[in-house]
C-alpha cells in the first residue's frame, strides 16, 4: 500500500530566507568588502563520504565583477574546488567523529592577492536505537508500492499519490549542504537499496545543486539558488539494489524556487524625452516611462508603483504633471506651459516594488526631459507702423525699403517665419516682398520697371503673417498691418525711335544728294529740357547721311539693289540719338530701306568657258544667261551671235532652247582644235530691255567616238589659266629659295668645320691632334713668343678689343689665315701621313706659324725650377706593353719612331 509519511515542514527555513532578504535590502548601502563573506564553512556530513561527491559551497565576493579568481585546497588529495566555488571529495573515505578541518585558497590570476577560508566537516550524529532514522524535522518521501500476486491473483496498488512541490526560498545561506527530504523505500528494510536522483540541477546542468545520499537517500541543496535564473527543478528519484536492478518505479520531485525581493526595478532608459505643446490642457498625455524588475511579477517583490520626486523648474506650479503609478503615463494637471518663458522640464521618477512600500521595497530613478514646443500663439508684430524707401524709376530687382518685425515663438519655426502679403496700393504688381530667412525681414522689391512721368510715388498696406495659423483664440493686432512709402526718382532716360525699325521703299539708282526720310528719337523725359542730336552708327555701303539736328536722311551715294551689302532686297542702316542728360544717354534706330529694282544690269553668258569637238557630232553646248536683275527685269532672254566678224555666223550656229537656255553648235563639218572667243548677243525682258555681247570662250579639240577629247596636250597647254601659271611659278620660287638657304648652311657648316681644323675633340683621337691640357708654365728662359699658337682657334683673343700700342714682339701677324686641310673624322691610318704632308706645306706658306726651331714659352714658373728637361725623360719607360708597329705605316717622317718603339724585343 502506497502511502507517504513524515514530519510536517516547517516555516522556519522560509522566515529566515525572508529575515536575510530582508537583511539584504536594507545593507544595500554598505560598503562591498572583496573577499571571503565567512571566515569558516561548516558542512554536517554522514559517516561515509564517496569520491565526487559535494559537500559545500563557499561563495567569494567578487565586488567590481572584473577579478578572475582561482581556487585552491589545503588538502588537494581529499578535496577540490570547482570555479563556482562548489566543494568535492576527490576520494571515498570514511569521516571519523573528529572534525575535519583544511582551507580553501582563492588568488586573483592577474594581480596575484590572496584570500583564504577554513572549512569544517563534521559528522551527522545518529541516536543509538536507531542509526538510520533521521530527524524528525526532515520530510520523508517513501516510494509507492508495485503491483504484486498475492493468494495467485494480482493486486492493483492504488493511484499514486501526488507528492506535493518542495518550496525552497532563494538566496539562502546555509548551511550546506542543506538536507530537503528523506527518500526511502519499504523494501530497504528487507534489501541493501541504494538511492540516487536524476534531472537538471542534479546529474543534468547546472550539475550538483542537489544531491542525494545514496545509503540514507537524505536530499540536500548545496549551494544558494537564484530565481531569476531557474525558479523550479524537476528532479526524478531512483532505488536500486546493490546489484543496479531497479526495486521500484521513479518519483517526480518538484522544488520551487520562492522568489525573494533582492532586485531593484530598473528603467529601460536612464533618460527619457518627451514633449509637449505649450498651452495644453491639464490631462494632455506627454510621455511612459517604463521600468522592469527581475523578481516575480505575481508577487509583491515584481509589482512596481511609479511617483514623480522632483519637478525643475517648478514654475509656473511645482505639479505640473503627474504620472500613473501602474502604467508610468506622464500627464499634464495644469495649465500654463508657455515655451517662451519655460522651455524644458526636469522629472525625477522613482519606481517601487512591492506596490510601493517605502518600507520594505526597493526603489531606482530616471530622469524625464520634456521639452515644451512652439505654437503659433505670438503674431508678428512690425517694429515701425510706418516705412520709407526710394527707388529711381526703370529699375528692377532693387531692395526698396527693409520691413522689420518681431516675433515671439521660436526662431526659425513655421511659427516664427514670417510671410509678408501687399493689400493694397499695388494695382499693376510692381512690387514684392521677400523674407530674409536669417533676419525674418521683409525686402521690399521692385519687380516691374516704373515710370517716373507715370507714377511719382506709391503707398503700399502690407500685413505680416506666419507660415501656419495662429492658434485657436488668437488674433493678430493692429502692429500686425504697416505702410510703406515709395518715392520714385527721376533718371535721365534713353531717347527711343518710333517706329524702330523705320521701313521705306525706294529704287534703286537714287543719286547722291536725294532726300530719303527724316528719321527722329522721342525723349521720354518730359520733365527735362533736352537737345536731342543725331549721328550715323552702322551704313555699310556709305551711302546715307543723317542731319544731326532734324534727322533728315540723304544719300550721298548711288544706291545699287545688287550690292552685297542689300540682303534681300533691303539696306539696313543704323542712327543713334543722344541726349545732353546728367549723364548723357542714347538711343539706336534702324531704318531699313526696301529697293525696288531697275534694269541697270545687262545679262551674261553662262557658262563663260566651254568645250567641243573638231566636228559637229556629237557635242553640242549649252549656255544659259546670268542678269543680276529680277524679274521684271531679267528672262525670258534671246540670243544671238553678231553679224561680224562674218566667221562667227560662218562657223557657228545658237538655237535658243527655252526663255532660260540655248544651245552653240558647230556650223561647218570641221574646225581646227584650238580656243576661240564667240560674242553671243543676249537681251533681256526689261524695259526698256538692256543687251550685251558676251564673250565665250569654246575650246575645240579632237574627241574620240565617246565624244572625249584626245588631245590631251593641246587641252592641257590650252587650259592652263593665268592663275594656273602663278601657282606653278610660285612653286618655283619657293623651291630655289630652299635649295639657296640649304647651300648657304652648308657653307656656313664648311667655315665652321675649317676653323677647328687643328684642334678635334681629344676624345675622338689623339694621336696626330694639338691638344689643349692647360697653361701651366713652361721653360723658365725663353718667354719671347706667342702663346696662341697653342691654343683652340675659338679661344684667341680678337685683336680688335686689344689697345693700340701694347702688342707683344712675339705675337703673330695680322694676315689671311692659309686653308690647312680637313681631316676626316674617321681616317683610314694609311691617310695619316697624306694629311700631315700637306699640314706640313700649308704651315710652311703661312707668315704666321712661329720659327720651328724656336723653344714655345708655356707658362713662366720662376728661375731655379727643379723640374727636369724634357730631354731627361725615358720616353721608353713608359708604355712597354703597347704594340707601335702601326708607326710604319705613318711614312719616312715617323721611321725614326717605328725603329725605336717597333723593334721588338731589342
Amino acid at each position: 500500500m502506497c502511502r507517504i509519511v513524515g514530519a510536517p515542514r516547517t516555516l522556519l527555513p522560509l522566515l529566515a530566507a525572508l529575515l536575510q532578504a530582508s537583511v539584504k535590502a536594507s545593507g544595500e548601502i554598505a560598503l562591498c568588502k572583496t573577499g571571503f563573506p565567512e571566515d569558516v564553512y561548516s558542512a554536517v556530513l554522514s559517516q561515509d563520504v564517496h569520491e565526487g561527491q559535494p559537500l559545500l559551497n563557499v561563495k567569494f565576493s567578487n565586488c567590481n565583477g572584473k577579478r578572475k579568481v582561482q581556487y585552491e585546497s589545503s588538502e588537494p588529495a581529499d578535496f577540490k574546488v570547482d570555479e563556482d566555488g562548489m566543494v568535492y571529495a576527490v576520494r571515498s573515505f570514511p569521516l571519523s567523529s573528529e572534525q575535519a578541518k583544511f582551507l580553501i585558497y582563492a588568488q586573483d590570476k592577474e594581480t596575484q592577492e590572496k584570500w583564504q577560508v577554513a572549512i569544517k566537516l563534521s559528522l551527522k550524529p545518529t541516536l543509538p536505537e536507531d542509526t538510520v532514522k533521521e530527524s524528525p524535522e526532515i520530510e520523508e518521501i517513501v516510494f509507492p508500492r508495485q503491483l504484486s500476486k498475492h493468494s495467485g491473483h494480482l493486486q492493483r496498488q492504488k493511484r499514486d499519490w501526488v507528492i506535493p512541490p518542495i518550496n525552497l526560498p532563494e538566496n539562502s545561506r546555509g548551511p550546506f549542504p542543506q538536507e530537503l527530504v528523506r527518500i526511502r523505500s519499504d523494501r530497504d528494510k528487507n534489501l541493501s537499496l541504494r538511492y540516487s536522483v536524476t534531472g537538471p540541477g542534479a546529474d543534468q546542468p547546472p550539475t550538483g545543486i542537489f544531491i542525494i545520499n545514496p545509503i540514507s537517500g537524505q536530499l540536500s541543496v548545496t549551494k544558494p539558488l537564484d530565481r531569476e535564473l531557474i525558479a523550479r527543478f524537476h528532479l526524478r528519484a531512483h532505488a536500486v539494489d546493490i546489484n543496479g536492478n531497479q526495486v521500484e518505479n521513479p518519483i517526480d520531485i518538484v522544488i520551487n524556487v520562492i522568489d525573494m525581493n533582492d532586485n531593484r526595478p530598473e528603467f529601460l532608459h536612464q533618460v527619457w524625452n518627451g514633449t509637449v505643446p505649450e498651452g495644453s490642457k491639464p490631462g494632455t498625455y506627454v510621455m511612459t516611462v517604463t521600468a522592469i524588475d527581475a523578481d516575480d511579477p505575481n508577487t509583491l517583490n515584481g509589482m512596481l508603483r511609479y511617483r514623480i520626486l522632483s519637478q525643475a523648474p517648478s514654475t509656473p506650479s511645482p505639479n505640473m504633471f503627474t504620472i500613473n503609478n501602474e502604467t508610468g503615463d506622464i500627464i499634464t494637471v495644469a495649465a500654463g506651459l508657455d515655451r517662451e518663458k519655460v522651455q524644458q522640464y526636469t522629472l525625477i521618477i522613482q519606481a517601487t516594488d512591492t506596490e510601493g512600500n517605502p518600507t520594505y521595497g526597493l526603489s531606482n530613478t530616471a530622469t524625464a526631459v520634456i521639452t515644451v514646443t512652439d505654437v503659433n500663439d505670438n503674431p508678428p508684430e512690425f517694429t515701425a507702423m510706418t516705412f520709407y524707401g526710394e527707388v529711381p524709376e526703370n529699375r528692377v530687382d532693387v531692395i526698396v525699403a527693409n520691413l522689420t518685425v518681431t516675433d515671439k515663438d521660436q526662431p526659425h519655426t513655421p511659427a516664427w517665419n514670417a510671410v509678408y502679403r501687399i493689400s493694397g496700393g499695388d494695382p499693376t504688381g510692381r512690387f514684392a516682398i521677400q523674407t530674409d530667412p536669417n533676419s525674418n525681414d521683409g525686402l521690399v522689391t521692385v519687380v516691374k520697371p516704373i515710370d517716373f512721368e507715370t507714377n511719382r510715388m506709391f503707398v503700399l498696406t502690407v500685413a505680416a503673417e506666419n507660415q501656419v495659423p495662429l492658434a485657436k483664440g488668437i488674433q493678430h493686432p493692429p502692429q500686425s498691418t504697416a505702410t510703406v512709402s515709395v518715392t520714385v526718382i527721376d533718371v535721365n532716360e534713353n531717347p527711343y525711335f518710333a517706329p524702330n525699325p523705320k521701313i521705306i521703299r525706294q529704287e534703286e539708282g537714287l543719286h547722291a544728294g536725294t532726300m530719303l526720310t527724316t528719321f527722329t528719337a522721342q525723349d521720354p523725359d518730359r520733365y527735362m529740357q533736352q537737345n536731342i542730336r543725331y549721328t550715323k552708327l552702322s551704313d555699310p555701303a556709305n551711302w546715307l547721311k543723317i542731319d544731326p539736328v532734324n534727322g533728315q536722311i540723304t544719300t550721298i551715294a548711288l544706291l545699287d539693289r545688287e550690292s552685297p551689302n542689300v540682303k534681300n532686297n533691303i539696306y539696313n542702316a543704323t542712327f543713334l540719338a543722344s541726349d545732353n542728360g546728367i549723364p548723357p544717354m542714347s538711343g539706336t534706330g534702324t531704318l531699313q530701306i526696301y529697293l525696288l529694282d531697275i534694269n541697270d544690269n545687262a545679262p551674261q553668258v553662262l557658262p563663260q568657258e566651254a568645250e567641243t569637238c573638231e566636228t559637229p557630232d556629237p557635242n553640242s553646248i549649252n549656255i544659259t544667261a546670268l542678269d543680276y536683275d529680277i524679274d521684271p527685269n531679267a528672262g525670258p532672254f534671246a540670243f544671238d551671235l553678231p553679224l561680224s566678224p562674218v566667221t562667227i555666223k560662218r562657223n557657228w550656229t545658237i538655237t535658243r532652247l527655252n526663255g532660260d537656255f540655248a544651245q552653240l553648235n558647230l556650223k561647218i563639218k570641221f574646225l581646227e582644235a584650238g580656243i576661240y572667243e564667240v560674242p553671243i548677243i543676249i537681251t533681256d525682258s526689261g524695259n526698256p530691255p538692256k543687251s550685251n555681247i558676251s564673250i565665250l570662250r569654246v575650246k575645240v579639240c579632237q574627241c574620240d567616238s565617246n565624244g572625249d577629247c584626245t588631245d590631251v596636250d593641246r587641252i592641257v597647254g590650252a587650259g592652263l589659266g593665268t592663275g594656273a601659271i602663278i601657282a606653278i611659278l610660285l612653286c618655283i620660287i619657293i623651291l630655289l629659295i630652299l635649295v639657296l638657304m640649304f647651300v648657304v648652311w652648308m657653307k656656313r657648316r664648311d667655315k665652321e668645320r675649317q676653323a677647328k681644323q687643328l684642334l678635334i675633340d681629344p676624345e675622338d683621337d689623339v694621336r696626330d691632334n694639338i691638344l689643349k691640357y692647360d697653361e701651366e708654365g713652361g721653360g723658365e728662359e725663353d718667354q719671347d713668343y706667342d702663346l696662341s699658337q697653342l691654343q683652340q682657334p675659338d679661344t684667341v683673343e680678337p685683336d680688335a678689343i686689344k689697345p693700340v700700342g701694347i702688342r707683344r714682339l712675339d705675337e703673330r701677324p695680322i694676315h689671311a689665315e692659309p686653308q690647312y686641310p680637313v681631316r676626316s673624322a674617321a681616317p683610314h691610318p694609311g691617310d695619316i701621313g697624306d694629311f700631315i704632308n700637306e699640314g706640313l706645306k700649308a704651315a710652311d706658306n703661312d707668315p704666321t706659324a712661329p720659327p720651328y726651331d724656336s723653344l714655345l714659352v708655356f707658362d713662366y714658373e720662376g728661375s731655379g725650377s727643379t723640374a727636369g728637361s724634357l730631354s731627361s725623360l725615358n720616353s721608353s719607360s713608359s708604355g712597354g706593353e703597347q704594340d707601335y708597329d702601326y708607326l710604319n705605316d705613318w711614312g719616312p717622317r715617323f721611321k725614326k719612331l717605328a725603329d725605336m718603339y717597333g723593334g721588338g724585343d731589342d
